[in-house]
């Protein structure tokens, strides 16, 4: 499922799957046999995880796989009404449905991200509680101050919990948020795409039209990096588990 790419001499070379050196052909449906993982997939704000993971999400739970997409906040910024802040929780219960995950909440306040040795040990009881096999993350050099905190907090509870989950980076709205990303595995999201794009616009308030067309531009140039339609990318810590989750 996901493939691990290295630079030789300029040239990309993208490793086979097991599906492709033996023939088989591989099946999205829970494997006998498979340990059912728990992934936890954080994301600045509702609507990240979905933009950024939304196909890989699709495929880790139609495998059996418990997922948990865990949001900074809950979109609502200071001056807000509280109901502006409920429609983004209603919204990310309408995207977790459809995406078979399980939302959560850091409480943190939207545009107002504090990274500070409480917040530190508060995000880690949050994360240690969930026992993750699996921890998605966004790529800490992006131009948005919420993404680079929640990147921040998670490498810090990584690290406090002994480096015990795998860890991967993601990337989101390449060029406005995201920058600087050089991925070295990929996920095909060929099928799943279209629940991802369901699940991307059940964030009505966000201008879906508008940013999953920017995010589908991204998966279609991944897709022609690592050979597929639609791909989504990721870094692995080169220090990180394996987790053998992709391995079909």
């Amino acid at each position: 499922m996901l493939s691990q790419t290295s630079c030789l001499g300029g040239t990309l070379v993208v490793a086979p799957t097991l599906a492709e050196t033996t023939g088989a052909q591989p099946s999205d449906g829970p494997r006998e046999g498979r340990r059912k993982l728990k992934l936890v997939v954080t994301g600045g704000h509702p609507g990240d995880p979905e933009y950024g993971c939304g196909g890989t999400i699709a495929r880790c739970t139609d495998r059996g796989h418990d997922v948990v997409l865990l949001y900074l906040n809950r979109g609502e910024a200071p001056g807000k009404l509280k109901d502006f802040a409920d429609a983004r929780i209603a919204e990310a219960a309408k995207a977790c449905e459809i995406l078979k995950a399980r939302p959560l909440y850091a409480g943190q306040l939207n545009g107002k991200a504090v990274v500070d040795p409480a917040h530190y040990e508060a995000f880690r009881v949050i994360l240690e509680a969930e026992r993750p096999d699996v921890v998605f993350t966004h790529w800490p050099i992006d131009n948005h101050a919420d993404h680079r905190a929640i990147s921040m907090l998670v490498y810090d509870a990584w690290l406090r919990m002994e480096k015990r989950f795998a860890l991967y980076y993601y990337e989101v709205s390449n060029g406005e948020d995201t920058v600087h990303f050089s991925p070295n595995q990929y996920v095909d999201i060929t099928k799943t795409e279209p629940r991802k794009r369901l699940a991307c616009y059940a964030h009505a308030s966000q201008s879906p039209d508008k940013f999953y067309s920017l995010q589908e531009q991204v998966t279609r140039f991944r897709g022609v990096e690592s050979g597929h339609r639609q791909a989504e990318a990721y870094i692995r810590h080169v220090q990180s588990p394996d987790s053998k989750l992709f391995v079909d």
